[in-house]
């Protein structure tokens, strides 16, 4: 069990360093295309990554792919609408915010899913409220200028969190439920179709600015969702939801950094504290895990 937690914190934070230097790529994108079309292509770009591997599992007749198909489709499309949502509300907000306010925005979600997990009656670690405390404080240091004010994009960034928060705590359940990567592979098509759905209708679709975004968009689809979002969907069968969300916030962390490799964007001591704050609040949470597994391996044992 201990070995199946250290490999779900493992890809959890595999996760969020490729998510925060996707921050970089979106950005970037953005200066070409529409949030909803550079959604749509990354998602279908990221399941089409997914296919042969769900067609080799199928071949092995994996019994956790074939079991109740009805429900695994019904999760699919529960788990993609949200997805969708998060991903747009997010997307949408970085058009007219800046990437500090919707760094610390986005990371609110720390917050939201063991206050979400107290209303599904889910027992929380206490160690997670002063962790995500600390994790929230490192966020402010490190994304939020002075005169930090709620622009339309901060609202929209604001509602993405809380999906993202919604995001996490269903994955959580329902990829203990079927198989994750058959789940990742589902969530990715129904995100992808409905953005493009969206874009086709409200945005202006050229392929021109489709191949001007091409370096972003195969980061944003093999990496950030291929890749990515399936190590979370697969970390997080053996991880309590609020851990896990700490965990994922770290993003906000390799987002400062990518900007400084990438960028050029020099870190000031004050985002370098706030670096601190997140990593600190990250390593509580792990530490409080592996006493409270080896203590209770010593129960079990005695």
């Amino acid at each position: 069990m201990k070995n199946k937690q250290l490999i779900s914190s493992l890809l959890l934070s595999l996760a969020a360093i490729i998510w925060g230097f996707a921050f970089v790529a979106q950005k970037v994108g953005m200066e070409f295309i529409g949030p909803f079309l550079f959604n749509g292509i990354r998602f279908i770009m990221g399941s089409l990554i997914l296919v042969p591997i769900v067609i080799y599992m199928k071949s092995k007749k994996d019994n956790s792919v074939k079991s109740d198909k009805k429900n695994n489709y019904y999760f699919g499309l529960i788990l993609g609408t949200i997805l969708f949502l998060a991903s747009s509300a997010q997307q949408i907000g970085m058009v007219s915010t800046t990437a500090g306010n919707a760094g610390f925005i986005t990371g609110l979600y720390v917050i939201f899913v063991p206050i979400f997990g107290i209303i599904l009656k889910q027992i929380v670690p206490k160690i997670i409220w002063p962790a995500a405390a600390m994790a929230i404080a490192g966020l402010y240091l490190l994304s939020v200028k002075e005169g930090f004010t709620m622009s339309v994009g901060d609202v929209w960034v604001s509602i993405s969190a809380i999906l993202w928060a919604v995001h996490v705590l269903l994955v959580s359940h329902l990829s203990k439920q079927i198989d994750p990567v058959f789940l990742a592979l589902q969530q990715f098509i129904v995100c992808g179709v409905l953005s493009l759905i969206t874009a086709f209708s409200f945005e202006i679709v050229n392929i021109n600015s489709i191949f001007l975004a091409w370096g972003p968009l195969l980061y944003g689809g093999i990496l950030s969702v291929g890749v990515a979002f399936t190590l979370q969907v697969v970390g997080q069968k053996h991880a309590h939801p609020a851990s896990a969300s700490l965990l994922l916030s770290s993003e906000s962390l390799f987002a400062a950094i990518g900007g400084w490799l990438i960028l050029n964007e020099l870190m000031s001591m004050r985002a370098l504290l706030g670096c601190v704050f997140i990593l600190t609040g990250i390593i509580l949470v792990q530490v409080y895990q592996y006493y409270s597994y080896k203590k209770l391996s010593l129960k079990k044992s005695s």
